[in-house]
């Protein structure tokens, strides 16, 4: 046996396919139904956020001060990006569908 035949048998092994069937965890519905809800949850923390940020804004502005507000905004819309994504991410994960 030559080396190349060798090399050849061992590339035939290591490229066979493997089957494999997914199938969802037992509880994935609720899972899926719970990140939804709690998406929902920080969208409308991150809306009331934005509304504080407006308002605190307005008043550090005619009245002076330090200006946090532009963080609070930042914040707000990081976790309004995370949690619209949170849904999405996790449906690919449990159906296990890109």
């Amino acid at each position: 046996m030559t080396t190349a035949t060798a090399v050849g048998e061992a590339l035939n092994v290591l490229a066979q396919q493997i089957n494999i069937t997914p199938t969802k965890p037992p509880g994935a519905p609720q899972l899926i139904n719970l990140v939804n809800y709690l998406s929902w949850i920080v969208m409308l923390a991150g809306i009331a956020a934005l509304i504080y940020a407006g308002g605190k804004f307005g008043w550090e502005r005619f009245h002076g001060g330090a200006v946090e507000s532009p963080k609070i905004i930042l914040g707000a819309l990081v976790g309004g990006i995370i949690a619209t994504s949170a849904g999405t991410i996790m449906n690919a994960v449990v159906t296990g569908s890109a």
